[in-house]
């Protein structure tokens, strides 16, 4: 995996890069970073839960109509593609300029969750498909926040080595470190 420092480089790269994947765990500001960056280099943003994953109630697109609806985004010049799902970097990472993986810690991802669900709580969010009301984060994804990098992270790494070993990876561990990279490359926030 190609990591960049957070620096004038991985700055340069951004202002640069015509298909770009944001990742990481969810909670940790990605759709908010997306949007930005998206906006400021005037990219479609395509937001994974709401184009591809996501039916009306909350359930799951078939994985051939997922891929399909991939494929035909990826085809395009220019684009910014927010959601993580390592199953699915066989048919981005060959076409990505540059991924930016956002890695906060758990505690971070789980406040912003808990953020989230308390703002749009009984409302559709922008960034999920129709018919999608937020709702309370149960059990189940409260566990999957906690062990992402222990059961996720690996798998990721593991997925960009394999389908997209020079594709540049910028990796922030702080809303930090995303402000310092939106600086540096000029854009705003």
């Amino acid at each position: 995996m190609r990591n960049l420092p957070i620096a004038q480089e991985a700055a340069n790269y951004l202002r640069q890069a015509r298909r770009i994947c944001v990742i990481g765990c969810s909670g940790g500001g990605k759709s908010t970073l997306s949007r930005k960056i998206a906006a400021a280099l005037d990219l479609p943003n395509h937001s994974m839960d709401r184009e591809v994953f996501w039916l009306p109630n909350w359930i799951q697109r078939p994985r051939v109509e997922q891929r399909a609806i991939l494929s035909e985004i990826v085809k395009a010049d220019r684009w910014l593609l927010d959601g993580t799902n390592p199953s699915s970097f066989d048919i981005r990472l060959p076409r990505t300029d540059l991924v930016v993986w956002v890695r906060l810690p758990r505690w971070r991802c789980l406040l912003g969750v808990y953020r989230r669900a308390r703002r749009h709580i009984g409302r559709h969010r922008p960034d999920m498909a129709d018919g999608c009301v937020e709702k309370w984060p149960d059990r189940e994804f409260l566990s999957y926040i906690w062990n992402f990098e222990r059961r996720f992270a690996p798998r990721i790494t593991q997925e960009i080595e394999r389908y997209g070993p020079n594709v540049p990876v910028v990796t922030l561990k702080s809303h930090g470190e995303m402000a310092q990279l939106l600086d540096l490359a000029g854009l705003p926030h």
